[in-house]
């Protein structure tokens, strides 16, 4: 299960080249996504961990904390924060593709709660004309795939991280992507189009969320974007440029992506992780069933060999790693 090998300098800057807009812009070298690009790191494990999801319109610039950072209450986000702690929910912030102005823009605001549970898969939207009827939801029940407000979301979302005050190549990458696929009219037919705020691992920029499977991909281009979005409408998941679901850890992601891969299994709730067990330090036991099949998938956790920024402006350091040692068929049925 060895990775391809990692891509030479001058790849890198002509894929950074074909991600960059048709602009003078671009993300000056060297950037965080360029240097993991360089070094071919995995993308396999490295998605933020939420069984739900809550996004809230926002519309205007974001800080880079923008539920505490914007034209949002700061301390109504606070208070969110706050409730969304320790329940499984990820509260994002989104807004429509676009210019943004400085100007508070008032008037009712979409919500969107996706539960990414298999067992409890639900995709709802809402309309608030002020945020605090939020501090109303029951985030427990929603972190635990019970949704009871809102309307069932006709079609999956496509978030896309563009926060730039986050992270230059989420800026520049990031809004690049969205502006293209605003840009067809019509071209993410099955997918309800928006930035969001902070979806983690810039340096894997453009980054994207698709709800309400909790799927979230990396070094994106407008092709494998709609790719994502045309296969989440049909009940996909897209293994191509996955960073893992949402839903499981980071071990259990990595497993996920594998015994997908593994078996060609596309369905977004064709695998679910049931058990992990450290076996030693750095190795994990992860327990899935595929096809009723029980499934082990050994993961191995270590440090990147060459350092790297994490993000743009920080200092570098070795991320973690995960790899997929070997994957084993259990000898007896599937529990039930």
């Amino acid at each position: 299960m060895s990775g391809q090998e990692p891509p030479t300098a001058d790849e890198a800057v002509r894929y950074r080249v074909r991600m960059s807009p048709p602009s003078a812009t671009r993300v000056p070298l060297p950037s965080c996504s360029a240097f993991s690009f360089l070094y071919g790191e995995s993308l396999a494990g490295t998605a933020p961990t939420a069984a739900t999801w809550l996004a809230i319109e926002q519309p205007g610039p974001w800080g880079a904390r923008a539920l505490t950072e914007s034209h949002f209450d700061p301390e109504l986000g606070a208070e969110l924060n706050r409730r969304a702690q320790g329940t499984g929910v990820r509260i994002s912030l989104i807004r429509r593709v676009g210019r943004h102005t400085l100007s508070q823009e008032s008037g009712p605001r979409t919500v969107l709660i996706a539960s990414t549970l298999p067992s409890h898969s639900d995709f709802r939207a809402l309309t608030v004309r002020d945020p605090r009827e939020l501090l109303d939801l029951d985030f427990a029940a929603l972190g635990a795939g019970r949704i009871d407000a809102g309307d069932p979301h006709p079609e999956p979302a496509l978030l896309v991280c563009t926060n730039s005050k986050r992270d230059r190549c989420c800026a520049v990458l990031g809004r690049s992507l969205a502006l293209g696929l605003a840009e067809l009219h019509g071209g993410v037919a099955h997918a309800k189009l928006w930035e969001t705020d902070h979806l983690g691992g810039h340096r894997f920029a453009p980054t994207a969320l698709v709800l309400p499977g909790g799927y979230l991909y990396g070094r994106l281009d407008v092709q494998t974007a709609l790719l994502a979005a045309e296969r989440a409408a049909k009940g996909e998941m897209s293994p191509e440029l996955c960073r893992g679901r949402s839903t499981w850890s980071r071990m259990g992601q990595a497993a996920d992506l594998a015994l997908r891969t593994d078996l060609a299994l596309y369905t977004a709730d064709a695998v679910e992780v049931v058990a992990e067990e450290e076996l030693t330090a750095g190795l994990w036991a992860v327990t899935a069933l595929a096809n009723d099949i029980e499934y082990r998938v050994l993961v191995e956790q270590t440090t990147a060999a060459e350092p790297r920024p994490e993000s743009c402006g920080k200092p570098a350091g070795t991320p973690a790693a995960l790899h997929v040692v070997a994957i084993e068929r259990a000898e007896v049925p599937a529990r039930v």
